[in-house]
């Protein structure tokens, strides 16, 4: 599959808001009988309407609930079919999308490949300027994934009948990189309503803020970007009417989650977009109103280097060396965690345990960076994400290992959006941020960040690139082990990234809350069943 420049499609957020009064309904209760569950999250949400929004966490979600992407990921790291009843292919190419024949709008309209169609050729145009979704991949489309303004129809996609939608690809991909790259990104909205729009009216169409006609579990009801989101359940959901009356998420500080928790004021907390500060660990575990749980380790805190500004590899090599990062999942994650080299963690089933990390040598760093001739004078600039409270501690103490060695850095915390920015820049020579890389396809992830010019190392390699490519031409688990294990053990020697550590998150739901629980994958996935205790 052809590597472009794109946003990430599983960058994890947390945000470091105050709670709204707006959203501060009781927890888990019966209150005026009505049934309301409260999630706390620490992501600040982008935005809640499909055509503007990054496929970051909270955005995917908040839309999800609204509209279902057609598979997601379960709590196994299974494919589990929302939207679609069935996902083929048998070249690879040709990929047959077929809706749920039960399927219908909130107004009991049937949901159809006509409504799929419609939103992809919508979120391919030029004038929405969506390049996240990455649908260059497809016929039909120009580099950037964009058809022509206005378009009515793209060679890539063929309506085969009612319930059924083909899409072609320009080059071989993997039935698993379709379902985890367009599979749970991708949307039928109803052709009906948005039709009505122009393609600018899309970007700012009140419509979005309060859809009343919808294919997910829960309306939106109201939403402030900084603290809240709530929805009310739709009676009318296809899978059933969802048990709870209203479903509201929390944007807290993460400071704030263990006095939520304790409090009844949230319920549930979820892996992927809650970060849980390690301190309160211990005192989250030790509430009799709660149960915890801790995720496999897939929110890998990457560490990026810009390879046009720290051109030699043994300097970047010493970078790493020049960690005990070890000491670092010890002592900020309390042992909640591990250390790899590359991007495949224990969680995923191509794991290779013979890849095994660098390890803590400060000798063997300096030995590096005196046959790179480095130069102990300069300054590096590190950029860090200012809300990964946690790392910004960690931060701290990798800089003073590596001024142990003569590295020194100077240390510069922003915020999300703008650590965004900087990322879509060469102005940094090394960033940090937790980067979620999906155990089951971290195909598309790797290809984009070692893409070369463009990319948030600018560094590519013939070797990986190959590897890469064969990942999508077979389904053989050893030979994918294989594939990727030729990746990490380059990025190792290389060093474009690395892992500081990859974090088992914590999880926490209040024990009245029933058939819901805390995961990495699958969350919401079949939230028309969760209800509460009376």
């Amino acid at each position: 599959m052809k590597r472009k420049t794109a946003k990430m499609l599983s960058l994890l957020l947390a945000g470091a808001m105050l709670v709204s009064s707006a959203a501060t309904t009781a927890g888990a209760s019966s209150d005026d009988e009505e049934k309301i569950i409260n999630v706390g999250v620490t992501s600040s949400l982008g935005g809640i309407n499909p055509f503007v929004i990054d496929q970051t966490e909270i955005n995917k979600y908040a839309v999800d609930l609204m509209f279902l992407p057609l598979v997601e990921l379960d709590a196994d790291s299974n494919f589990q079919y929302m939207l679609a009843d069935s996902i083929t292919t048998e070249d690879n190419i040709n990929f047959i999308v077929h809706i749920d024949d039960e399927a219908t709008w909130s107004n009991g309209e049937p949901v159809t490949a006509y409504d799929l169609e419609y939103s992809v050729l919508r979120m391919a145009s030029p004038i929405v300027n969506n390049t996240t979704l990455m649908l260059y991949a497809f016929e039909g489309t120009s580099d950037e994934g964009f058809v022509e303004e206005g378009a009515t129809e793209m060679a890539g996609l063929t309506v085969l009948d009612d319930k059924t939608l083909q899409f072609t690809a320009k080059y071989s991909m993997s039935l698993t990189t379709f379902n985890n790259t367009y599979g749970r990104y991708l949307r039928a909205l109803p052709k009906s309503v948005i039709e009505q729009f122009s393609e600018e009216e899309l970007l700012t169409a009140d419509w979005f803020n309060q859809p009343d006609v919808i294919n997910g579990p829960f309306f939106l009801t109201d939403y402030d970007a900084d603290h809240y989101i709530s929805y009310e359940a739709n009676e009318n959901y296809w899978k059933g009417a969802p048990k709870i009356d209203k479903l509201n998420i929390k944007i807290v500080d993460g400071s704030q989650i263990y006095a939520g928790l304790q409090s009844g004021e949230i319920d549930i907390t979820q892996l992927t977009m809650t970060s849980i500060p390690e301190t309160d660990y211990e005192s989250i575990e030790q509430l009799e109103n709660v149960t915890t749980v801790f995720g496999d380790p897939v929110t890998n805190q990457s560490v990026f280097i810009q390879t046009e500004n720290v051109t030699d590899a043994r300097v970047r090599q010493a970078l790493v060396y020049a960690i005990d990062r070890e000491m670092l999942v010890e002592e900020l994650l309390g042992g909640h965690g591990e250390v790899i080299d590359g991007f495949v963690s224990s969680a995923s089933p191509y794991y290779d345990e013979t890849v095994e990390p660098l390890g803590y040598d400060p000798e063997k760093a300096q030995e590096l960076l005196a046959e790179a001739g480095w130069d102990s004078s300069q300054t590096l600039r590190f950029y860090v994400w200012a809300e990964d409270t946690t790392f910004v501690n960690g931060a701290q103490v990798i800089a003073a290992q590596w001024a142990a060695v003569g590295i020194n850095v100077e240390i510069t915390t922003v915020d999300l959006g703008n650590l965004m920015t900087i990322a879509g820049t060469t102005d940094y020579d090394i960033m940090a941020v937790q980067y979620t890389y999906a155990p089951v396809d971290p195909y598309p992830d790797v290809a984009w960040l070692l893409s070369g010019e463009g990319s948030w190392t600018g560094y590519v390699n013939d070797e990986i690139n190959a590897a890469l490519d064969d990942t999508q031409t077979t389904t053989d688990i050893e030979q994918l082990t294989a594939d990727y294990a030729i990746v990490d053990r380059i990025v190792q020697e290389d060093v474009p990234m690395f892992s500081a550590y990859v974090i088992s998150s914590m999880g926490a739901v209040n024990n009245r809350v029933i058939g819901a629980e805390p995961t990495v994958y699958g969350f919401f996935n079949d939230v028309q069943n969760w209800d509460v205790s009376e």
